[in-house]
């Protein structure tokens, strides 16, 4: 529990180069957190987000955030494993062109 304290202390004192280094733009995430951008500003110059807010930024920096359980992790690493040995898998270059194509969208969408 000492570990995780440690982190949200860390992530609380640097907000504000996190935020800067994310790909998303500081108004996206104002827009999506519902926080009001005078407030979001002064908060984040401060570092005084409430822990809320902090999972609020969090959720929008990080989309593809779930709340799994063990188990359920466990096995979406095994339904991977079987995709893997019964040939459901894509190479690298269509990875890489889907993902390009993901990210062009979210640059057309403003979104980064």
């Amino acid at each position: 529990m000492i570990a995780e304290i440690e982190k949200y202390i860390e992530i609380q004192n640097n907000i504000d180069q996190i935020l800067k280094d994310s790909p998303f733009k500081i108004s996206y995430i104002i827009e999506k957190t519902g926080i009001k951008k005078p407030t979001f500003f002064k908060k984040m110059k401060e570092k005084r987000f409430t822990s809320e807010e902090l999972l609020s930024i969090a959720k929008v920096m990080e989309p593809v955030y779930r709340d799994e359980t063990h188990e359920e992790i466990l096995e979406s690493l095994k339904r991977a494993e079987e995709d893997i040995e019964n040939g459901r898998t894509i190479s690298h270059q269509e990875l890489m062109k889907q993902a390009r194509a993901r990210l062009e969208q979210r640059k057309n969408e403003g979104r980064i």
